[in-house]
């Protein structure tokens, strides 16, 4: 009888032990959270703008595969955001590394490094540990994520805001050159708090920073289908995302598992043969798969792209937390989103100058979400979330 009642007891508290510590990792996620928006705040008080989404060192007259090469290896303007803040968040020996030659193998990477989108059969012949590190400020303790095929994780991506079109290159073309027609596109679509190789600042946001969403959280891939971080394909073949700007874009990708709906069954995904590319997978990569989102479908929905895995695409946001995801705004609050935040109609086609895109300088068709991604739409939050 005692056995039985202490069984029962201890039924009981498992429950409430595993809620607390669940609570307490969450909290810790909102720390560091909160460590990130001081670093992006300080930053910006040194050099008057925000570290730049797709920034770093270009070489238009040599190809990709020479970016991710020692020797040859600047980065094709790919570094992530969180690149520049690393000096501003206790993070200066990585700074260092990453700011100066490094001598591999016989060969020197330039500074600023290579593409961070090498592969790990390119790390196991010259590594270039800056982006193999995995940093602990990035990380969020409720996510398991560790460890290969991945390179160093991030759990914290930065807000392209409420449209895909021209999400993947900005105004740049292929060869790392303005191009007038993309620079008109882009500023149609990409309303965002950060823009693909745009230098943006706090001047930007028009809206204000406390109603605009900078960043927001991810879940890195666990090898398990999840729909969040395995991206489905939408058959598009522009590498623009102009696919995704018709009536019913953000909800091209179907094929889930009607057993488990938060996994891909079957339907075949985005081509990607290389295990390492994944959602969360490399901390240094600035394009929208690895370390961006946007506010078209609300958070824990499926990730979209219109491509391969570094075109644009519907990146929503996602947490291993109950129920919803963190979000850092402009003035550096972090706040907790719910999955059941008014998103407004996820049939809509998105703002963009694209065959069947809305016309520029419209409210968000993604309602109270939507809203929050865009910088200077002249949107009243008058909504608590």
């Amino acid at each position: 009888m005692v056995i039985a009642i202490i069984g029962v007891l201890v039924g009981l508290l498992l429950p409430a032990v595993q809620a607390a510590r669940e609570a307490a990792r969450r909290m810790s996620c909102s720390n560091n959270f909160k460590q990130i928006g001081l670093a992006l705040h300080n930053y910006h008080s040194a050099y008057n703008r925000c570290p730049t989404s797709q920034g770093g060192t270009s070489h238009p007259n040599r190809s990709d595969a020479e970016s991710q090469a020692i020797n040859t290896g600047f980065n094709r303007l790919d570094l992530n955001w969180l690149v520049g803040l690393t000096p501003f968040m206790e993070q200066q020996a990585v700074w260092e590394q990453i700011s100066n030659p490094m001598a591999v193998g016989g060969g020197t990477f330039q500074a600023m490094g290579p593409n961070p989108k090498r592969s790990q059969s390119n790390y196991g012949s010259t590594p270039y540990l800056p982006w193999l590190t995995e940093l602990q400020t990035l990380r969020c303790p409720s996510d398991p994520g560790v460890g290969l095929p991945s390179d160093g994780r991030t759990n914290y991506a930065y807000c392209a805001g409420d449209s895909v079109h021209m999400g993947d290159w900005g105004s740049l073309d292929n060869n790392e050159r303005n191009n007038s027609t993309r620079a008109i596109a882009v500023r149609h679509s990409q309303r965002g708090f950060f823009v693909p190789r745009t230098h943006m600042a706090f001047r930007d946001v028009l809206d204000g920073l406390s109603n605009t969403i900078a960043a927001g959280e991810i879940v890195t891939d666990l090898g398990d289908r999840d729909k969040r971080t395995l991206w489905g394909a939408s058959g598009g073949t522009n590498d623009d995302g102009s696919d995704m700007v018709i009536a019913g874009g953000a909800l091209l990708c179907n094929g889930t598992d009607p057993t488990r709906p938060q996994f891909w069954g079957t339907q075949t995904t985005v081509n990607e043969s290389e295990s390492d590319r994944r959602r969360g997978y490399k901390w240094a990569f600035g394009r929208l798969a690895y370390s961006g989102m946007n506010t078209i479908l609300p958070p824990n929905r499926e990730v979209c792209l219109s491509g391969d895995h570094s075109s644009a695409g519907v990146c929503p946001p996602s947490s291993r937390h109950q129920g919803g995801c963190h979000v850092l705004m402009g003035d550096g609050a972090v706040k907790f989103v719910t999955d059941s935040i008014e998103a407004g109609n996820s049939n809509s086609a998105q703002v963009s100058n694209a065959a069947g895109g809305l016309a520029a300088g419209r409210a968000s068709p993604f309602g109270l979400w939507g809203a929050l991604g865009t910088r200077a739409s002249k949107e009243v939050i008058d909504q608590a979330f």
